[in-house]
């Protein structure tokens, strides 16, 4: 695996932000709420670097899909190769897809594999455990719920009263100003 230097200038000051922005709470919380659907316990005590060792070979990823959705993952490499650790979060990151999580609320595999961004790891944790929710998964979540669609099928009435309305509400007013006594551009001012 090819290591990275240190970031340095603005680099530098966005990995501190997003280090910053890490909630070790949130982490204990996902950290059960995946013993108890894989029942495998996390090595490690909470924090940063111990998550991202537990997570970084994307086996542990793989199970808790297989959990919400049965089959998502065909095959988990165990294999200690990188590739096939990449490809594990990728699987993963295809399997949160499938079950409703939005691609811009997943993390990239290197967010998690090179340990870049674990706040968005966070986030997808959570993200991914309404949308099985949602999407019926019965056992334990964390995160808050889905909102459903709110679909409203309005009348032609309805629809031509509030064209008439909304020209109301667009106009704007000048307030009684006028451009009167204005000269145009590039003209002298008279005193």
């Amino acid at each position: 695996m090819a290591t990275r230097t240190q970031a340095h200038g603005l680099t530098a000051d966005i990995n501190r932000k997003i280090a910053a922005n890490y909630d070790v709470e949130r982490e204990k919380v996902a950290r059960d709420w995946i013993t108890q659907l894989t029942g495998e316990e996390l090595q490690g005590p909470p924090g940063m670097d111990n998550f991202h060792l537990a997570l970084k070979d994307g086996v542990i990823l793989c199970k808790l899909v297989n959990v919400l959705q049965p089959g998502s993952v065909k095959k988990i490499n165990t294999n200690k190769m990188v590739f096939k650790q990449r490809e594990n979060i990728s699987m993963f990151l295809t399997a949160c897809s499938d079950i409703g999580v939005a691609s811009h609320s997943s993390f990239q595999t290197v967010d998690l594999f090179e340990k870049q961004n674990m706040v968005q790891v966070l986030s997808t944790l959570f993200i991914l455990s309404s949308a099985a929710k949602k999407k019926g998964f019965a056992g334990p979540h964390i995160g808050v719920k889905m909102a459903d669609a709110n679909k409203r099928d309005f009348d032609e009435e309805t629809l031509q009263a509030g064209k008439v309305h909304s020209s109301l509400f667009t106009a704007g007013t000048n307030k009684g100003a006028s451009q009167a006594g204005m000269t145009s551009f590039g003209t002298s001012r008279k005193l």
